[in-house]
């Protein structure tokens, strides 16, 4: 273990020793790091008057003000926003410190520099990917980056992997936290790791070639690149049957979704693969993943790291802290960042089962989960599909209700607008690349009464493709994300909203 770090392993606390040691830590950063360094919320402190020395409980902790993406967003008055979330430490003030004076007198006062250097100076950043917002940065010095390791270590352990597996990073090769993830947990588990960059940097075809070669046992990346990946392998009649996992993150991993890629997997070859998810953001610097669990099963969640964050969960409308166990808003605070940090970032990711506390039922771990399945809170968009008022589609459920039709293998979403006016109606176009052999007759009226049985409204046109057509739409090798759902409407004018906005998927 690193040094400083939790004596006690991680994931062995109980309920009262994780919220006793969160308190500690959370009070201890506020003072000693947040406060006194952090531009954002110092003026944020100062205002509310909350005063971190003096928290005492969770409760007091619950009055201070939330912090959203819009927060972190330029502003003609804050140029650069992102740099307020910065820790910019006073010289002066730390050359006080009983740590760096101790450590000036045993090892010298270069020693003791460097040591501050290591904790404070940005070295490093990722980014979030700007789809719907301006991209923001997210600072990291070496102390953050040790975290960042530490997280993917501890990824390793509940994905259960064993130390022979070979792995392949197939997420795109970028300043996002996917990649890095896994480059710097799969360097310190000392696993044996190829990152290939995705389809944009080596193109498919290279990667189903070194998929071949290296015979990988885990496949890390999007979960729509992954299918495209594999199910070209299987339709160029090629094995791969080493695999034991396929890991996910970038985008929503549905219950559909991973069905597919566990049959594709078995078709090629590998028989009782697992298939699990990650869920992490730009703002936290670090993601958290699924333990193993029996395919006739629901997942257990994903397993937290209680000495490196607190994860609250708040009803979406009122902001109260809700009971663990309930389904609400997710809320992140670091308990031990340097570069960029924020305190009660409201993510938009709503989890439907809450936070529970509880042993997993199948690893034994006690650390905190978050369970259930999780969905963007800006996914419910207003469609005006009549001339008599705006539907409401909740995108989330929508993207679920596709990846579970039988017979659909990759889909798109277009929104659109009748006669390409934009002042005609919205229009609702599910373009469909069907699984082999399967009647598209048939899949078309699956598509139908799913959609008029679970939102009560009908699809303007459905229309299908070769699978090797979904990959062009998705834009597999192009784009850094596939586009799984795409709004080509026209801007109207006097519209501040752009043609072909996306939701911005970071998890």
């Amino acid at each position: 273990m690193m040094p400083g770090r939790l004596k006690q392993k991680w994931d062995a606390l109980e309920e009262s020793e994780i919220r006793d040691l969160q308190l500690r830590k959370l009070r201890r950063f506020l003072t000693n790091h947040v406060q006194p360094f952090c531009g954002f919320y110092k003026e944020r402190f100062r205002q509310t008057g909350f005063a971190p020395d003096r928290l005492r409980d969770f409760d007091d902790f619950a009055k201070l003000p939330f912090t959203s993406k819009k927060d972190l967003l330029n502003t003609p008055e804050h140029p650069e926003r992102a740099r307020e979330f910065v820790l910019i430490p006073d010289r002066q003030r730390l050359a006080r410190r009983p740590s760096t004076i101790l450590r000036a007198i045993a090892f010298g006062k270069s020693a003791a520099k460097a040591a501050l250097e290591r904790e404070y100076r940005p070295v490093f950043l990722t980014a979030t990917t700007g789809r719907s917002t301006e991209p923001v940065s997210f600072l990291y010095t070496h102390h953050d980056l040790d975290n960042l390791t530490l997280a993917g270590r501890r990824l390793v352990e509940v994905f259960d992997t064993e130390p022979e597996y070979r792995v392949m990073n197939l997420f795109p090769f970028a300043p996002h936290l996917a990649f890095w993830q896994v480059h710097y947990g799969s360097v310190e588990s000392r696993l044996f790791t190829l990152s290939t960059g995705g389809g944009k940097v080596m193109g498919t075809d290279k990667n189903i070639q070194l998929i071949e070669k290296v015979g990988p046992q885990a496949l890390i990346g999007m979960p729509t690149f992954l299918y495209h990946v594999l199910q070209q392998m299987l339709e160029e009649n090629r094995r791969c049957d080493s695999l034991k996992r396929l890991i996910l993150g970038g985008e929503k991993a549905p219950a559909g979704m991973r069905r597919k890629l566990r049959a594709i997997a078995e078709e090629l070859g590998s028989r009782d693969v697992q298939v699990l998810a990650t869920y992490g953001f730009t703002e936290a610097k670090m993601a958290f993943g699924e333990c193993p669990f029996p395919h006739d099963s629901e997942p257990a969640g994903y397993h937290l790291y209680p000495d490196l964050a607190l994860i609250e969960v708040v009803d979406p409308e009122t902001g109260r802290v809700l009971p663990p166990g309930n389904p609400g808003e997710i809320v992140f605070t670091s308990l031990d960042s340097r570069g960029s940090v924020v305190v009660r970032y409201r993510t938009g990711d709503i989890i439907d089962e809450g936070l529970h506390y509880e042993r997993c039922p199948f690893c034994g771990r006690s650390a905190p989960r978050l369970v259930g399945r999780i969905s963007r809170n800006s996914d419910f968009r207003e469609m005006h599909l009549d001339k008599v008022k705006g539907t409401l589609i909740d995108f989330n459920e929508l993207e679920n209700m596709l990846e579970e039709v039988e017979g659909v293998g990759a889909w798109q979403v277009e929104l659109r607008k009748a006669n390409d006016d934009p002042m005609d109606m919205d229009e609702l176009l599910i373009h469909v690349g069907a699984a082999e052999s399967a009647d598209q007759e048939v899949i078309r009226k699956r598509i139908v009464r799913v959609f008029e049985e679970r939102l009560e409204l009908r699809p303007n046109g459905i229309e299908f493709h070769s699978l090797g057509e979904m990959r062009e739409l998705h834009g597999v090798g192009r784009e850094l994300k596939e586009k799984k759902v795409v709004d080509s409407r026209p801007k109207a004018e006097g519209n501040p909203k752009t043609a072909n906005q996306t939701e911005e998927a970071e998890r």
